[in-house]
């Protein structure tokens, strides 16, 4: 899927430069086996399941940092055409509105343009898998308690992505021959985070029937 998507997507576009693991380490093997395994055509259920005899908090990791590459990817692509104008609002549709919190500059729910709230949104994730002591990269280092709740938070606020794109943005989707390789994507997070109960699926609902329609 990488090669697939490297080739709809502009990698200039991307907001953020992307994150990439150190070679010879153990969550740079376990990136390459998924990568591995997503390339050989394998059933995507299968792909996300937890490798024998490894630590679940790396596999963890290794696709939290995989899906932030991917859907920066994918919006950073699409960004042209999402402007203030166009999507003054963070929105999923008339049903769904997110609103943006951070408890620094934005201590309380506040609606912003899509456009504004993706880029606080990949700057707050850059900022936890770059923190050392959320995501540590030294041997031997442990994971903090908190690990698995600070990744939900982290891709429930993805997801979201795939809900602005899909919902306002997906006859742009179709017009760049994109549909099928962000169809994809999608499945493979959403399988992921099915196999480790990682999102409340009521927060899924935004994307219920495109989820019934790619992934069942």
């Amino acid at each position: 899927m990488a090669l697939c998507l490297g080739q709809v997507f502009s990698k200039d576009k991307t907001f953020r430069p992307r994150k990439r693991f150190e070679p010879g380490t153990q969550r740079f093997e376990l990136y390459k086996r998924a990568q591995a395994s997503l390339k050989s055509g394998l059933d995507l259920r299968k792909v996300v399941q937890l490798p024998d005899r490894e630590n679940i908090n790396d596999w963890i990791a290794v696709h939290v940092v995989d899906f932030f590459n991917r859907i920066n990817l994918i919006y950073g692509t699409m960004s042209e055409f999402c402007t203030e104008k166009s999507c003054p609002i963070m929105s999923g549709g008339p049903r769904y509105e997110y609103r943006w919190q951070d408890g620094d500059q934005y201590k309380r729910p506040t609606k912003l343009p899509a456009l504004i709230y993706m880029n606080l949104l990949m700057n707050w994730i850059e900022s936890l898998i770059n923190n050392e002591d959320i995501f540590p990269t030294r041997v031997g280092v442990p994971f903090p308690k908190n690990f698995q709740q600070v990744c939900k938070k982290i891709l429930s606020r993805l997801f979201r992505v795939f809900v602005h794109v899909y919902i306002h943005h997906f006859d742009m989707i179709c017009s760049m021959g994109a549909e099928a390789h962000i169809n994809t994507c999608y499945k493979h997070y959403y399988y992921f985070i099915s196999e480790f109960s990682l999102i409340d699926h009521s927060e899924l609902e935004p994307l219920k029937e495109m989820t019934e329609k790619i992934c069942n």
